[in-house]
């Protein structure tokens, strides 16, 4: 019985090192739960640890004839994942340092209890990665296959449709395909679900696969059908029903429908449940349980240090722009007021600047968000960050696309909305990264360039520069940026590097 008789200790050293993981990344798990609590699309990972617990729970009966056995050189993977979470924390990659924080836990595993017990249990470790907040950024392209296919469903219909980008327009009224309508929290929920039914109803690994991709295909499929057929009820029911809240309501009953019936058929190919002989695996060499815990609190420690190290030398000091800065910009001349009053959504920037030009009968603008000291509520390059967004009254992003200008490339979009003199107005919009000195119009770029300053001592600062031009007519709008972007950037890139040099 010596085995059994190893375990309680083995399982306190987990604990503890757990408690560790806990306290010295306490704002990365933090920031994990605040994302599961306010939105929709992540609750279901409140519900993953205690699964998790239960499915080793299940096999608790052919885990006790293991002994624990330490594992040292799983010290080697801990320090990579610690290294993994030192960069994230660096370049504000949120994504990041929640994957690298979820591994921890996951390689805590196998170091204190060893291998073996880390293999008989896989999955269940392997399903706590589901805790992580991760695929949002696949939602802008959800959003536009569902308008697209509810488009074409609905003229196929024959009904008469006009669309732009998101928005489209019926007889009866008009609609937008906004977050919630994307199918983005069907197809996370559906695929943990899946991959959780696949695991306890089947085992050969060709089921598994088959019923896993089901899983993810089916809840997009079924948005497309939800959307299409919200639309056609508000449509013949003259906008009596299927509008407002009523169809996220009739949208989620349809998806229980759906999966319910999917379950089902699964069940149909059930098979019997097979737990596996371990009794194989459960003889290993055993290291030093008190030599491992050394090596894991110093693993688990070495980031903190890391990152306290080089952020030890950053200054406080609040970025500042002069609002009067840049009254003229070659030909262009500064106007007193602003041609519309929209504004990117870009959340808490540490100092901002916006002004509008004209040359000629032409008109510009330019609007900057300059961050510093990024955190998890407030970074350049970021998901909550937009153009406008899809919940705004007033501006919707109708056409998104690229240009070049200057000699790089840019991202370019048409906003509708409101002016500041009443009735619809165009915008035609331009925008891209500072970082350091250095342009760029992409996001991975963007976070390596920012990740490359941080290592080097130069802080996290960055910049979003986004110019804007009425769209009166089709090209009107970008041959006005044609001419100002140059004029622009050669005044404007001087005075983000004076910026920086406030530190």
């Amino acid at each position: 019985m010596r085995h059994l008789s190893a375990w309680p200790r083995s399982l306190a050293a987990l604990l503890l090192a757990f408690a560790l993981i806990a306290a010295a990344y306490w704002s990365t798990l933090a920031g994990m739960v605040e994302i599961w609590d306010r939105s929709g699309t992540f609750t279901h990972a409140f519900l993953v640890p205690p699964i998790t617990l239960w499915l080793i729970w299940r096999l608790r009966e052919p885990l006790s004839r293991f002994t624990p056995a330490p594992a040292p050189t799983m010290v080697i993977p801990l320090l990579l994942v610690g290294a993994l979470w030192l960069l994230g924390q660096l370049a504000a990659a949120n994504v990041v340092t929640q994957f690298a924080l979820v591994s921890m836990v996951v390689f805590s595993v196998p170091m204190l209890l060893g291998i073996p017990v880390a293999r008989a249990i896989l999955f269940p470790l392997l399903f706590l990665y589901f805790c992580v907040p991760f695929g949002e950024f696949i939602m802008p392209r959800l959003m536009q296959w569902t308008a697209d296919i509810t488009v074409a469903g609905v003229r196929l219909s024959g009904v008469p449709v006009y669309q732009e980008g998101l928005q489209f327009v019926i007889p009866s009224g008009h609609w937008s395909v906004v977050e919630a309508c994307s199918g983005i929290r069907y197809l996370i929920a559906s695929i943990c679900v899946g991959m959780l039914f696949a695991y306890l109803n089947y085992s050969t690994l060709k089921r598994r696969v088959l019923f896993i991709i089901a899983a993810a295909l089916v809840p997009l499929v079924a948005n497309w059908v939800r959307a299409y057929g919200i639309v056609m009820l508000g449509h013949l029911s003259g906008n009596k029903l299927a509008t407002g809240v009523d169809h996220l309501v009739y949208g989620w009953v349809f998806f229980g429908i759906v999966m319910t019936l999917l379950f089902m058929m699964g069940m149909r190919w059930q098979e019997p449940e097979h737990k596996p002989d371990l009794s194989a695996h459960a003889a290993s060499r055993r290291g030093s349980l008190l030599l491992t815990c050394v090596l894991l609190v110093v693993a688990l420690l070495l980031p903190r240090a890391g990152l306290w190290l080089i952020e030890r030398g950053d200054l406080t000091q609040t970025p500042a722009f002069n609002t009067d800065m840049l009254p003229d910009v070659g030909q262009w001349h500064g106007m007193p007021v602003g041609f519309s009053g929209w504004q990117p959504a870009f959340t808490q920037p540490a100092a901002t600047w916006k002004r509008s030009y004209a040359e000629g009968g032409r008109q510009a603008a330019v609007y900057v968000a300059y961050y510093r000291h990024q955190d998890k509520q407030r970074k350049l390059v970021s998901s909550e960050n937009m153009l406008a967004r899809s919940d705004d009254p007033f501006w919707a992003v109708v056409e998104r696309g690229g240009a070049e200008s200057n000699g790089f490339s840019v991202r370019t979009a048409v906003l509708r909305g409101g002016s500041v003199s009443g009735g619809e107005q165009r915008l035609r919009v331009w925008h891209w990264y500072w970082i350091d000195g250095q342009l760029t119009a992409s996001d991975i770029k963007a976070k390596l360039l920012m990740l490359k300053s941080r290592l080097s001592g130069r802080g996290d600062d960055g910049a979003i520069v986004v110019l804007y031009a009425p769209e009166e007519q089709p090209g009107g709008g970008a041959a006005a940026l044609g001419a100002f972007a140059p004029a622009l950037s050669d005044a404007l890139l001087p005075l983000l590097a004076e910026v920086r040099a406030q530190r």
